[in-house]
């Protein structure tokens, strides 16, 4: 039994990607036993380039079912099959990371009609749908649309079938596709971890956490460890069965994520700003042992982004004000700033000019007393010099709102 599958995005970038156009026809082998076809309101924007590609515009998926409403009817027309299609990879990561937004876990053998087509047809032009298929005389109406080209894909899938007597090119297929080989591995570890900050966990088959690190790019991160030929690797790269993460949003967060679990990781900042002949300059800190700097950084370019900024506000040039400004001590407020994903927001209690705790919130309701703020809120063992320099350059740079703390 099979899936046949075509899907069309809003255009939106890597993984950030939402549905505006599904089709499902499940074939049996002999016939169409069931469909299902839907325009998907993607609840953000659909690009220009995809409006004019597909002729779909935001006024036709406005009345359209989220997702959300069309999920069960997915899992059920695609149960016990196999999901077929013109490069799969694109539909299946689609489903699992609109399925991952709704807390589930979609999983499925799958089948890409790509290799099929260049195993049992060779020597094409193209392989692309609409060249293939045009080649082979297949009709294929409405191309970029999800009805039109799910259509071309099953007859094109009908065409291999046929193609393939004995059956075994589609079943050695099956076969490679979900082998539990190390490269398959690799990818089924890999394939839904997102390209954001966080925090990464390698665990073995018994959950055990092997190696746990915060990195700028958690599925880059994986894969780098995956491809590694380093010999301190290699126990880990066998032994790996789940990754999990922790996304952080912020270096801020990741901070104070550590500083609460006592986690002492001190961070290179080898560039300073200092303030010279009534200017204010970057330089590498071991050039000047004597002079402490005002502020550090992870690279120059992070340095001379603070000074262009700096230079713009004019009130900064008396240095005095500029200090002032980014000092914390004898602060005591409510300081409101960017959570960890769309839609939540981080909240820092700040006491004497140290941080205290922090925690996160979706409604500001949730945070109006300090009755509802010590349900919320994760309290600090220490903080280090890091996250006390981060915490000045984010308030140079406005990223956090103050309040007085609440009574």
């Amino acid at each position: 039994m099979y899936s046949i599958i075509d899907i069309e995005s809003n255009g939106a970038g890597y993984r950030k990607e939402c549905i505006i156009d599904i089709a499902i026809f499940r074939y049996d082998g002999q016939k169409i036993v069931d469909q299902f076809i839907s325009l998907v309101n993607p609840e953000s924007d659909i690009t220009p380039f995809v409006q004019k590609l597909t002729s779909i515009t935001p006024k036709m998926v406005k009345t359209a079912p989220k997702f959300h409403e069309i999920a069960k009817r997915i899992v059920e027309i695609t149960k016990d099959t196999t999901l077929v299609g013109h490069n799969i990879d694109f539909d299946y990561r689609m489903l699992r990371q609109s399925f991952n937004r709704l807390g589930y876990d979609f999983k499925i053998n799958t089948l890409d009609t790509i290799p099929l087509a260049q195993k049992l047809i060779p020597n094409e032009v193209s392989y692309s749908l609409g060249k293939l298929v045009k080649s082979l005389g297949i009709p294929l109406t409405n191309a970029h649309r999800a009805e039109g080209d799910a259509r071309a894909t099953l007859e094109l899938f009908k065409l291999l079938i046929s193609k393939d007597i004995d059956n075994e090119i589609i079943q050695r297929h099956h076969e490679e596709a979900n082998a539990k080989t190390y490269i398959n591995k690799v990818k089924e570890l890999t394939q839904d971890l997102p390209n954001e900050k966080g925090f990464v966990y390698l665990q073995n088959n018994e959950g055990k956490i092997l190696f746990s690190d915060h990195v700028q790019d958690i599925n880059k991160f994986s894969k780098k460890i995956f491809n590694s030929k380093s010999k301190k690797w290699e126990v880990i790269q066998g032994s790996v069965e789940r990754i999990n993460y922790e996304l952080t949003g912020t270096d801020i967060i990741a901070k104070l994520i550590l500083n609460s679990k006592n986690i002492r990781k001190r961070e290179v900042l080898p560039f300073g700003l200092y303030y010279r002949n009534n200017k204010y300059i970057v330089e590498k800190n071991k050039l000047n042992k004597t002079e402490k700097p005002i502020l550090k950084f992870r690279s120059f370019t992070q340095g001379i982004k603070a000074v262009k900024f700096i230079e713009g506000h004019q009130e900064f040039k008396d240095l005095e004000v500029f200090k002032n400004k980014i000092e914390l001590n004898k602060k005591k407020e409510l300081w409101l700033g960017t959570g960890r994903k769309l839609g939540e927001k981080l909240f820092l209690i700040i006491d004497e000019g140290k941080v205290v705790s922090y925690g996160f919130y979706e409604l500001f309701t949730q945070i109006r007393s300090v009755h509802k703020l010590s349900k919320l809120k994760i309290d600090l063992l220490f903080q280090s010099a890091d996250l006390n320099n981060e915490l000045q350059l984010a308030m140079l740079r406005g990223d956090f709102e103050a309040l007085p703390l609440p009574k």
